[in-house]
């Protein structure tokens, strides 16, 4: 009877060591957000943070060995959110259930001390171990947290990318330092390795071969990275990329997909890991049903951002039309305006805004929130990027391509000058271009303000894909109230772009 007894005891011992050994770890994942945290935009995408947390918590309920982890780029972006400078997504974000998260460049572009503020309130931590103070070198934020489930210790710690220094406005980062984000890494693995079974990054750096530190660069300079959460450079990982022994994964952005890692392990080590991207029906097929509070909560940050929508942000001397066919074949005065604006603010040589981008019209007098946000509704913010001579003759060539069709694509620009012939074929309508007043160098390197959603080739502008971005600012609404109250409307009159001949102009589209 003893014998059973004990024999019995030591099935059940070795059973449960098998079962504490044993972990498949989940772990969700996000990224570049941009706060786009509703169902449907204007982009098209149909998952929201409302779908997103029904599935994440439904797995977890399941499987308490599950994480979700947010790559950064979160807190800015659409005017729900940045009209309250980022406060109205932290309680929707602690609703979510992530479990850490680190920061994108754009989550400075409130200030740092903002985003301060944002991560106090948040009841889960944004690990950042390379954003120091200048002042004294200490920490900005927790560097990072080691979880226990299963029996099994991760380890995770955050990194911001350097290129935040120019990648929001300078004044956001006048108080603090990006440290070397592969020297902090090697630093987090001597810590945190010889505490923990797995050990994840998650990192704002992304894959651009244009950006001195990527998370390619990290886990190939580095051993013991067993996950790299990546974030920044908006690549879609279907099933992560491999370097070394580092599984490096990204959604994209603007949650297209929610991205899954599987991470399997069997006393203390890791057997397997592989990483997929989740759809929209593949996300309603774990939850149908949208998370409920969240729902909630979205309801009451829009109305709160209704009520801010009334406030004035700025005086306009005249109203400036934005009418469908004006702007989207002619130099328009508002167009004029927000591209002079772009150029102030950015410094730069040569600023172009696209007339599909105004939406609305710049009223006389009080000019109040909703005013600036009907004329860029989309959430754009602006980027500066190195742009050739050539380059910018064959943009301008595509700007005035189709005329005098209606092109959503038509620019109007700040510190250049040019005129072109519609008579002729498109592609050749071009004839002299001025950049500050001197005839353009087709083999200098300039620097041009524009939309972030063309230096990834929209309107097809082709060219202007893959320019190298040496600065990024806030969203063009902000842009212009802040324009308006500092410089004023001044110089915005028609003559920048000469049509040499008429041809007939069609009375619609």
């Amino acid at each position: 009877m003893v014998k059973k007894f004990f024999g019995a005891l030591i099935a059940v011992f070795l059973l449960n060591v098998s079962i504490c050994a044993a972990a498949e770890l989940v772990i969700f994942h996000t990224n570049d957000m941009h706060s786009r945290i509703q169902d449907t935009d204007d982009s098209g995408h149909s998952i929201g943070l409302a779908e997103l947390a029904a599935a994440v918590k439904k797995v977890k309920s399941q499987n308490p060995a599950t994480f979700w982890f947010d790559a950064g780029d979160t807190f800015h972006g659409m005017p729900m959110i940045t009209i309250s400078r980022g406060e109205s997504l932290v309680p929707l974000l602690n609703e979510a259930g992530l479990d850490a998260m680190t920061a994108g460049n754009h989550d400075f572009n409130y200030g740092s001390a903002q985003l301060e503020k944002l991560v106090k309130k948040l009841k889960f931590p944004l690990l950042d171990a390379n954003v120091v103070r200048k002042n004294n070198g200490k920490l900005l934020f927790k560097p990072y947290k080691i979880f226990k489930v299963d029996g099994i210790k991760v380890g995770v710690f955050g990194l911001s990318t350097p290129e935040t220094m120019f990648k929001t406005n300078p004044k956001n980062v006048t108080t603090v330092e990006f440290l070397n984000p592969v020297d902090v890494s090697k630093e987090m693995i001597k810590k945190l390795r010889p505490k923990c079974d797995v050990l994840i990054a998650i990192m704002h750096m992304g894959v651009d071969a244009s950006s001195e530190y990527t998370s390619e660069r990290i886990a190939r300079e580095t051993d013991g990275i067993d996950l790299i959460v990546d974030g920044h450079s908006h690549t879609t990982l279907p099933e992560g990329l491999r370097v070394k022994d580092t599984l490096i994964v990204q959604t994209g952005c603007y949650e297209h997909f929610l991205g899954k890692a599987t991470i399997e392990v069997e006393n203390h080590k890791i057997v397997s890991k592989k990483a997929e991207l989740l759809t929209a029906e593949e996300i309603k097929a774990i939850a149908p049903v949208p998370d409920k509070k969240i729902l909630a909560l979205l309801k009451d940050a829009n109305d709160k951002a209704e009520k801010l929508l009334d406030v004035v942000v700025a005086h306009s001397d005249k109203e400036l039309s934005s009418e469908r066919l004006l702007v989207r074949r002619n130099e328009s005065e508002l167009g004029n305006l927000a591209a002079d604006a772009f150029r102030w603010v950015a410094k730069s040589d040569i600023a172009i805004v696209n007339g599909g981008g105004l939406r609305a019209n710049l009223p006389e007098g009080d000019v109040k929130k909703r005013d600036t946000m009907a004329i860029f509704p989309f959430g754009n913010t602006l980027r500066v990027a190195e742009i050739k001579g050539a380059t910018v003759r064959e943009m301008l060539e595509h700007s005035v391509e189709y005329y005098p069709a209606s092109f959503g694509g038509f620019l109007n620009v700040s510190g250049m000058t040019f005129s072109y012939d519609p008579s002729k074929p498109g592609k050749h309508r071009v004839e002299k271009i001025f950049v500050g007043g001197q005839p353009l160098d087709e083999n200098k390197t300039y620097t041009i303000a524009l939309a972030d959603f063309q230096t990834l080739g929209g309107d097809d502008y082709s060219m202007l894909k893959g320019l190298k971005i040496v600065g990024e600012y806030g969203t063009f609404d902000e842009i212009l109230a802040e324009y308006l109250n500092q410089v004023g409307m001044s110089g915005i009159e028609v003559g920048r772009i000469t049509r040499l001949k008429e041809v007939p102009v069609p009375d619609s589209k």
